[in-house]
């Protein structure tokens, strides 16, 4: 009688993962793809992304109001997160409290952190709309432009900052010509990681401007929503936003291999 030998190897971990992927990822991003090209009949069509293109439904105009919020709250986060990702990056050593102190409200659930926020408004009383939307969203993506910023600061090597400062630069030149340059990697990262999710919010406009302000967002959630139930488009527009994920992806991946050629003569 033969005995069965079952041996525990590293890829046996990775099953159960795999499996996850392959249920509530490759799955939901097919059945995606497939409502993209289904009409009301049921058969195949392009009437979907006809309709989103040609604007009839608004989809173009409120993915370039996105696209404008966005990149302003983009910009703003990336103007106070490098001052503070500088800070903790140059104190890291000696505090690590203060890293954890940035890190935490990533710790509270992304919902309640919003209604809270709006808790805040309301309790002081200030009207709802786009500056209440706009401080919600930097508050919230706030982290994610910190926290790549602060690793890439911290892996840098010191010796340049040395360099520079012996060969006579101030404080300034050195953030300047050699720190700024050698962040980039940080600031492309943290740029993706803030400029994505902020295009496609839909709870913190939703919620800090008492449905007043819609974005990309809430026009896919709209067209995915029993009133509406209008799958094909919202499909569409669920593929613009993977595609603009790609790119953004492949723009981080693009200035890594630039970075390491750079680092590497």
């Amino acid at each position: 009688m033969t005995k069965l030998k079952f041996r525990f190897s590293r890829k046996a971990f990775a099953y159960p993962y795999m499996i996850f992927l392959l249920l509530f990822v490759v799955v939901p991003l097919v059945i995606v793809l497939i409502n993209a090209f289904l009409g009301d009949d049921g058969k195949l069509t392009f009437a979907n992304f006809a309709e989103f293109f040609s604007d009839k439904g608004g989809g173009l105009t409120v993915l370039g109001n996105s696209l404008i919020i966005g990149f302003v709250t983009t910009l703003i986060c990336l103007v106070i997160g490098y001052p503070c990702a500088y800070f903790l990056a140059k104190y890291h050593a000696s505090n690590k409290v203060l890293v954890l102190l940035f890190i935490l409200p990533m710790w509270v659930n992304f919902l309640i952190r919003t209604l809270s926020t709006k808790a805040i408004f309301m309790a002081l009383d200030v009207k709802l709309g786009m500056g209440t939307v706009m401080f919600g969203m930097v508050y919230n993506y706030l982290p994610y432009m910190i926290l790549p910023l602060h690793t890439t600061l911290v892996s840098i090597d010191h010796s340049y900052i040395e360099a520079a400062e012996d060969l006579g630069a101030d404080r300034f030149t050195v953030l300047w010509k050699t720190v700024l340059p050698l962040s980039v990697p940080g600031i492309v990262s943290g740029i993706t990681m803030t400029f994505i999710p902020a295009i496609s919010t839909f709870a913190i406009s939703e919620i800090l401007s008492s449905s007043k302000i819609f974005l990309f967002g809430d026009a896919i959630n709209m067209h995915f929503s029993k009133t509406t139930n209008s799958f094909g488009v919202g499909s569409v527009m669920s593929l613009v936003m993977l595609f603009m994920v790609i790119i953004a992806n492949v723009l981080v991946s693009l200035t890594e291999k630039k970075e390491e050629v750079k680092s590497s003569l």
